[in-house]
């Protein structure tokens, strides 16, 4: 198979996990306030439902295919070291950009940290870096399994998380996160250095395990042969489902509890969000090569990730914060997934539309250029 052969099915898990990845990020952004918070927790339905199957299952997938796409972009073993270094440069700054004038949350300066981490073990055997991976995953279990039990020994109304906004605090948070562009901005940088920390240490180490498993994915060419697994399909939907979904809900209901048994359920969700997401993956799989449209549908948006990824990113703030319309804090929750529903909508189009006209989208045009460090012609479509 030639290196430069796009695989429909990675496009298709892109397509699906932006979807995730969207809903995940932009009630965070509807409401500042949750930024203080480890998550949506239990105050309605709709986020009892995101909480549930969204949050810490979808950034999984994206981990997972950036390590696959990374043997795809060095399987013609030129220049390896010097094109990876380029590509999380160019990450690292995307992202500071993003986070500090977009949404604090961004991923991509983890993803280019991770990335170099991940170059220095590429050469790894596909059967090590699943042993590593499983390893890493256990001893982050482990870690959090450790600090219930340390907790269980303190002392009643010991807390564990820092203590949420007052009403006082929240209200000028949401005032000053809506109030125009230059105070938008400010409210934004402020918090970018305390979100950023969050990110990297409550996802960074997972992130690194998934990274791995795709690598190892990415090794054996896992999602370019489907037919070698598909016998399996039913076994990983039975343990990702029958494991994954009663531990997303407990973890959902004990997250907002500021005691030892969230932190044991946070053990436990490490362990069970990469079943749950192999779970959504395989099944999306299985209804994409039954259903073509599928496929159809959310491959665009999968060729044209990253743009897609800023792209949301900038329609939630026109929306929610100052840059726009304002609307953070005023809408409820089952009105911000509509607006979550009507961005994916736009941006898929959008993408559509591009790709008619081009290669690749405009942040992987530009990705491609600082990587390749010089202007290469573009391979022709399969």
């Amino acid at each position: 198979m030639s290196p430069t052969r796009r695989i429909d099915e990675i496009d298709t898990i892109r397509g699906f996990a932006l979807a995730g990845i969207l809903i995940a990020n932009i009630g965070f952004i509807a409401d500042p306030r949750l930024l203080g918070t480890i998550g949506f927790g239990t105050t309605g339905p709709v986020d009892f439902v995101v909480q549930t199957f969204v949050l810490s299952k979808f950034y999984v997938i994206f981990s997972f295919l950036f390590g696959y796409s990374f043997t795809l972009q060095h399987r013609n073993g030129t220049r390896v070291a010097a094109r990876t270094l380029r590509r999380c440069a160019a990450l690292l700054v995307l992202g500071l950009l993003h986070g500090l004038l977009l949404w604090p949350g961004d991923i991509l300066t983890l993803y280019a940290v991770l990335g170099v981490v991940l170059l220095a073990v590429h050469r790894i055997r596909p059967r090590t870096a699943v042993v590593c991976a499983a390893v890493l995953l256990a001893l982050i279990a482990a870690a959090y399994a450790a600090l219930a039990w340390l907790l269980s020994l303190a002392p009643s109304g010991v807390a564990v998380m820092p203590p949420a906004l007052s009403a006082e605090q929240g209200d000028r948070l949401l005032a000053a996160f809506t109030a125009g562009p230059a105070e938008f901005l400010r409210v934004n940088i402020a918090q970018y250095a305390q979100t950023v920390e969050t990110t990297w240490s409550a996802q960074g180490p997972t992130a690194l395990a998934l990274f791995l498993l795709g690598l190892a994915a990415g090794k054996s060419r896992l999602l370019e042969r489907p037919g070698d697994w598909a016998h399996r399909v039913p076994a990983v939907q039975w343990i990702g489902f029958g494991v994954g979904l009663p531990t997303a809900v407990l973890y959902s209901y004990l997250v907002d509890q500021d005691g030892t048994a969230m932190v044991a359920a946070t053990a436990l969700n490490t362990l069970t969000s990469p079943l749950l997401a192999a779970a959504y993956v395989v099944t999306l799989l299985r209804l994409a090569r039954r259903v073509p449209a599928v496929s159809a549908a959310l491959a665009p948006a999968g060729r044209a990730a990253a743009s897609n990824y800023l792209g949301q990113s900038v329609l939630a703030c026109l929306v929610f914060t100052g840059y726009g319309l304002g609307l953070a804090g005023r809408l409820p929750p089952v009105a911000v997934m509509g607006v979550a529903a009507v961005v994916y909508a736009v941006l898929l189009g959008l993408s559509v539309w591009w790709l008619r006209r081009h290669r690749h989208g405009p942040v992987e045009h530009l990705l491609r250029l600082v990587t390749n460090g010089r202007r290469t012609a573009a391979p022709a479509r399969p």
